[in-house]
């Protein structure tokens, strides 16, 4: 009982600190030309006079600066506090990002780098390239504009506005935007368990489409966005000769009006290169198209990264889609290796089907952390931090097509690949990959991929 006692008195000092009770009772913002105060408090998982403990404090702030960064508006977050008599002042010193960005824009038409340089040989006739005018956080509110002006091997002219807030409780937003597009060259099936073009001497393809968003952000976490759009597509007359079911009903035009809604619950401690939270993704879109068929689709995507260690994390990523009706109308059953729905090792090839799974499982190890001092005089972009993660991967599908082809022999099938790679993360959300893969038909291969958020 003496040793007991001598335990609970050792340990005793240390439950009191824990359970001591922090008042908070102010929050300093500093550092914030353009973003208002009040979308910086909308972020925080706190108020002024909310009661913490000490072993909740310090949670709270690393997770304060977590949905900070991940706004999408700041390069840096330092979050502290100091104690004032029997309260406690929060200090959040925010660095912005810069919010306009009239860039040139240079893309490949190809879904992804080694399909360009392999398949295509390098061609730059197969580039678009033109104008991406973005001014974020237009009035301070983390609203968007964003304009394109693109030529090239496609043309595009779309235009998009978004304000996440405009009522009192900031909760509410909408988002219009419009597109015309045009494309020289048109996926029209798939062969060898490819994507098999067609090239016309003018316009193979032709989009216009309308859309306006309305969005639900009940706290800092759920997301809720119900879309409707409207879109004109037409294709040339030509392609019905090679593809006629590539629209429903096997027409050139195809009119339709789409009703879609989307949740996410976002808890991660990067949005673009998550180390450690979960993200779940479920979308639902019914389309009414004219003249014939109507279609239904929904999507859902479970994310989970786990600390191992202060410098390694696991990552679980599974993706799900199906689509309905079940028919051979080729629009409709793109499905792995378009968008999302990406298997590491499988870059060149894609699966058809109508409803299919996904999963990417990967390793992370922190190999090395290093900052870069801009030469450049700016208050916000003095440094430029660089993260480099090592990492092992095993990814696993399964897409299902009812009329699948000799062609599409990789539908119906168990897809595996597996590899190792190394990830360069920086500031704006860069992420650059490079991976070496092996998938289930035994070839191998070096990948690259790149994302840069402007």
């Amino acid at each position: 009982m003496r040793l007991l006692r001598l335990i609970f008195l050792f340990f005793l000092p240390f439950v009191i600190k824990a359970q001591t009770v922090s008042h908070i009772g102010g929050i300093e913002i500093s550092g914030n030309t353009k973003t208002k105060y009040f979308i910086i408090l909308r972020e925080l998982p706190f108020a002024v006079g909310d009661s913490l403990t000490t072993a909740q404090m310090g949670p709270a702030l690393i997770k304060a600066k977590q949905q900070l960064l991940n706004t999408q508006l700041f390069v840096d977050v330092k979050i502290d506090t100091a104690q004032m008599d029997n309260t406690v002042q929060v200090r959040v010193h925010v660095k912005e990002r810069w919010y306009l960005f009239p860039v040139p824009y240079f893309r490949l038409v190809d879904r992804n780098f080694n399909q360009w340089w392999v398949d295509q040989n390098k061609s730059l006739d197969r580039v678009n390239y033109g104008i991406k005018f973005t001014q974020n956080n237009v009035s301070g509110r983390n609203d968007n504009i964003n304009v394109w002006l693109i030529t090239g091997y496609n043309k595009q002219f779309s235009a998009r506005y978004t304000l996440p807030f405009f009522d009192k409780k900031l909760t509410q937003g909408f988002s219009v935007g419009f597109a015309y597009a045009t494309q020289k060259e048109l996926n029209i099936g798939t062969a060898n368990n490819k994507q098999v073009f067609f090239k016309h001497s003018t316009d193979a393809k032709k989009i216009w489409r309308f859309d306006a968003a309305y969005s639900y952000r009940p706290d800092t976490k759920k997301r809720n966005t119900l879309r409707l759009s409207y879109s004109n597509e037409s294709i040339a007359d030509t392609i019905l000769k090679i593809q006629k079911n590539y629209y429903p009903g096997q027409t050139t035009v195809q009119k339709a009006l789409d009703i879609s809604y989307r949740y996410q619950f976002i808890d991660v401690s990067n949005i673009s290169y998550p180390t450690e939270g979960n993200y779940t993704d479920l979308f639902f879109l019914k389309r009414f198209a004219i003249p014939v068929q109507s279609l239904f689709q929904m999507s859902a995507r479970q994310l989970y990264a786990k600390k191992v260690s202060t410098k390694s994390f696991v990552l679980f990523d599974i993706s799900a889609a199906y689509k309905s009706p079940i028919d051979s109308v080729f629009s409709n059953a793109r499905l792995i290796g378009y968008g999302g729905m990406q298997l590491r090792g499988l870059e060149y090839y894609v699966v058809d089907g109508t409803a299919g799974l996904v999963a990417r499982n990967a390793f992370h190890y922190n190999v090395k952390n290093w900052v870069l001092h801009n030469p450049l005089q700016t208050k916000t972009h003095d440094q430029i931090p660089i993260r480099l993660y090592f990492k092992l991967f095993a990814d696993a599908g399964y897409a299902y097509h009812k009329y699948a082809t000799p062609s599409n022999s990789l539908s119906n099938t168990l897809l595996y690949t597996y590899g190792a790679g190394l990830d360069v993360v920086s500031v704006y959300d860069f992420v650059f990959r490079m991976e070496y893969s092996r998938n289930q038909l035994g070839r191998d291969g070096l990948y690259l991929q790149g994302e840069f958020n402007f």
